[in-house]
């Protein structure tokens, strides 16, 4: 039996419970490492080469691992809060097997900026996306009622959306086929409704809506999600599990009903391509596709320019699930990702 990084993952977790001060922390350290490994271990075990290649694997790490390889322990049932999350090796097996998904003109569609609670100044933020190839991008700062993260009020917002017009005409002037999409990654709450009014959001290309607050609720959250994709000003339903690694698993729903009104409204679903979110999962994803969604969107969620190459997570996810990129907004031009949301906003109000 082949041991997978993701499964080493478990293991090295599960070991270090056992441990306690520099073992315990060598343990953990590994654990988290092992799911950016680049190749998988036992690649590395069948070629002869050392384990201690890998991040954060020193001999007596190794040497663990190693006897696990040898003789395959029963295999852990990972912990509720890091189930269903694809490894970087995963991704680039995945990947690497359909390079179009890479190759292809594509944009991302979710990035902070120290608007809100970003590392980078929006300039910088679209230079390090331009640099790395992306078509495009949309500036999804977050809105006001989640002041821990800095949200932006109208006015904030209204000032952001002026730079990144100017910022367009710069760009525009100097033949760079770049764009930056003025958008907001929108608190939405328990009933549906909005922090931001329509008025405000008027000038926008897009808008995710998306929830960060009552996240760890068990009982079924099925109307929250149907009230908020009848939102007429949600274009895209953000990280919807809400989940996120080694923290909390997430909301729970009928996601064959809330994909289905996703179907219905015209609504586009976010594969949030942050390691620690993957939200959706595959798992879900496969669900979402099975009902119908028309438009998927691929957003790395970046708060700082190394985060921006988190995108192949959203995109191993979506190959996975079957989804075609004709329907990822990500493989459309800027213009058609905007004159689809107009176009969705007219057909809802």
């Amino acid at each position: 039996m082949t041991l997978s990084n993701g499964v080493l993952a478990e293991l090295l977790w599960r070991a270090s419970d056992e441990e306690t001060t520099h073992r315990r922390r060598a343990l953990r350290k590994a654990a988290a490492a092992a799911r950016f490994w680049s190749e998988e271990a036992a690649v590395l075990e069948e070629a002869g080469r050392s384990l201690t290649e890998l991040r954060a694997v020193g001999p007596w790490v190794a040497e663990k691992i190693q006897r696990w390889m040898d003789t395959p322990p029963p295999l852990p049932e990972p912990d509720g809060t890091r189930s269903g999350y694809l490894t970087f090796a995963e991704v680039r097996l995945v990947l690497d097997a359909d390079p179009e998904w890479e190759r292809l003109p594509h944009a991302d569609l979710q990035v902070h900026t120290t608007d809100s609670d970003g590392s980078l100044p929006l300039p910088e933020m679209a230079a390090a996306a331009s640099g790395l190839g992306r078509s495009f991008i949309a500036i999804t700062d977050h809105s006001q009622s989640l002041t821990i993260a800095n949200g932006m009020d109208e006015e904030r917002l209204h000032e952001q959306v002026a730079r990144i017009d100017a910022s367009n005409a710069e760009l525009a002037a100097a033949d760079d086929p770049f764009r930056i999409l003025r958008s907001m990654e929108m608190d939405v709450f328990l009933d549906g409704t909005a922090d931001m009014e329509p008025d405000a959001l008027e000038p926008l290309d897009l808008v995710l809506g998306a929830f960060h607050s009552k996240l760890r609720l068990r009982e079924d959250q099925t109307d929250r999600y149907l009230a908020t994709l009848r939102n007429p000003s949600v274009h895209v339903l953000a990280h919807p599990k809400a989940r996120m690694y080694g923290r909390r698993a997430g909301l729970e729903a009928d996601w064959s009903r809330v994909f289905a009104e996703a179907a219905a409204q015209g609504k586009a679903i976010e594969l949030d391509a942050t390691p620690a979110r993957q939200d959706l999962s595959v798992e879900l994803a496969r669900i979402a596709e099975a009902e119908g969604v028309e438009w998927f969107s691929i957003g790395s969620d970046a708060h700082a320019a190394h985060e921006l190459t988190f995108l192949p997570f959203g995109m191993a996810t979506a190959a996975l699930a079957g989804i075609s990129r004709e329907r990822i907004l990500n493989y459309r031009s800027a213009e058609a990702v905007i004159a689809w949301a107009a176009d969705l906003w007219a057909r809802s109000i």
